[in-house]
């Protein structure tokens, strides 16, 4: 290694650590609206937000890092900052859901990336579809009350900004077919093998 990477390697980590205090302190003040991070697992890397109250976004590396910062700047807050900290219990809890040591996610919930009905089909997917289970859009538009809102069902689970922790994975299409997926079909696939659904 030459002196001139030593130097640059050594400026990078000094960088990192003062955006990482940075960022705590911005934190520490209430300055920090969403705080974000990325994990792996087995449907590949997960960018995780979070507000003070709940996580607000899962989104998959398909939907491209950028776009989805640039998502939560315009439709959350502009104050938007790594804060890998404040999604540790997601990241855990996550990990155990992909380890098959976890059943149903604990961690609380911002729903404002989701209104009215859309949020009714959200809350009753994550409350009534259990770990291992699955049901049709119109199984799931019966849930919700709505018994004729398959469409509406559909654009729902097509939009939910919290996959995987609020599980549409677990709708199918009432033939029994995968449906479309905002992780893409192999990604639904893969979480519903996970939980044991051939």
């Amino acid at each position: 290694m030459s002196g001139l990477d030593e130097a640059y390697e050594a400026s990078d980590s000094h960088l990192e650590r003062l955006l990482g205090r940075l960022v705590g302190e911005a934190d520490g003040r209430g300055e920090v609206d969403v705080g974000y991070r990325t994990v792996d697992g087995p449907v590949g890397r997960l960018l995780l937000a979070a507000t003070p109250a709940g996580l607000v976004r899962v989104a998959f590396a398909s939907e491209g890092e950028d776009a989805v910062l640039q998502e939560l700047a315009d439709r959350v807050s502009p104050r938007v900052l790594p804060l890998p900290g404040r999604l540790d219990e997601t990241a855990r809890e996550l990990d155990e859901y992909f380890a098959g040591r976890r059943r149903r996610f604990d961690v609380a919930l911002d729903w404002q990336l989701s209104s009215g009905f859309r949020r009714d089909v959200l809350t009753h997917l994550a409350v009534d579809v259990a770990y291992g289970r699955t049901t049709s859009y119109a199984g799931l538009a019966t849930l919700s009350g709505s018994p004729r809102a398959v469409r509406a069902v559909g654009t729902a689970c097509a939009t939910n900004p919290i996959p995987v922790v609020v599980p549409c994975h677990r709708v199918v299409r009432s033939d029994g077919t995968m449906g479309r997926y905002r992780g893409g079909e192999e990604a639904k696939h893969a979480l519903l093998e996970l939980e044991g659904v051939r």
